[in-house]
Order: structure tokens, then sequence, then C-alpha cells
């Protein structure tokens, strides 16, 4: 079971940098080795390329808005992108989530399953650091990565489905 966790995010807008703060902690942890933790940044087009290897699991960690308390931390299962056909715009500076997936068909991938850990963040404005909240919230998101990489591993039908909040 091979397993790719993302950390994205720009770390020059605040609590945008949630993704790579998580990844960061999680470099410092043991993880089973076939989990595959990397810090992408605002670089979505290399993860685009990243995602044409195979694997059995995605997890992508970012900062998202779904209207909770700041702090708030989201594990949801991806659904699927644009189909093939449908423009993604070309900015690399700015290919979120949705468009890097979506992107992967175009390039003559296939992505499989996906699961997004989030945290709702305080603000997006240009600034280096996070907020207290999500600087709180980033040692509950990397329990939640460890325990789906974990899960992962040991069998991918205990793949968590949905979506589930917690606040930290």
């Amino acid at each position: 079971m091979t397993v790719l966790v993302a950390g994205l995010g720009n770390v020059f807008c605040s609590d945008d940098g949630f993704g790579v703060a998580v990844v960061e902690e999680l470099a410092k942890r043991d993880l089973p080795p076939d989990a595959e933790v990397r810090d992408f940044g605002i670089r979505g087009i290399h993860l685009a390329y990243q995602l044409l290897e195979p694997y059995d699991l995605v997890v992508l960690v970012d900062a998202v808005q779904r209207g909770g308390p700041p702090g708030t931390v989201y594990v949801i299962e991806a659904e699927p992108g644009a189909e093939p056909g449908e423009e993604v715009i070309m900015d690399a500076h700015d290919l979120g989530p949705d468009a890097v997936l979506s992107l992967v068909p175009r390039l003559g991938g296939t992505v499989g399953p996906v699961v997004v850990v989030g945290c709702e963040p305080a603000g997006l404005d240009a600034g280096i650091g996070l907020s207290p909240a999500v600087q709180d919230a980033v040692g509950t998101a990397v329990q939640m990565v460890i325990d789906l990489v974990t899960r992962q591993v040991a069998g991918p039908a205990d793949r968590p489905v949905g979506v589930t909040e917690v606040e930290s």
C-alpha cells in the first residue's frame, strides 16, 4: 500500500500555510515505510505530475473554507474533479487541489482515492505565521493523518468516507 501525504499552501498568506506546517511536523514522526510525506506548497503542477505515480491513497493537507470556526479540522473524501474535457485554468502560483485533481487525467493519469485533511482558516491575508487557532489545530491534523495512513496500510476497507469535523 503506497500513500502520498501532500502539504499544500502558501506560507506567505498566514493560515494558508497550514498544510506546510502539518507536513513539517509529520516529517518528524515515524510513519509506515510506504507513506511518502511531501511539501508541495504552491507547486500544484508538481503535485499533478507526482500524482501520475500510482498511490493507493492520497492525503492532501490544506486550509479549507467551509464556514466553521477557525481551527476546525475536517476530513473530507474528495469528489472526482473536472472531466478530462473540461478546461483547467493554469496558474503556476494558484493551482488549487480541485484543479490539480482534474489536471491529472489530462496528463494521462488516473487518481485513486483522495482524502483532504483541512483546517478552517482565521485569515488568508499576506503574512507569515499561522493564527493561534490554526496553529493549535496542527497537532490534531497530524494525528488524523497518522490515523489515515495507518488504517490505509492496515487495510483499505477501513478508509473513511464523508466529512468529519473536529474542533481543536
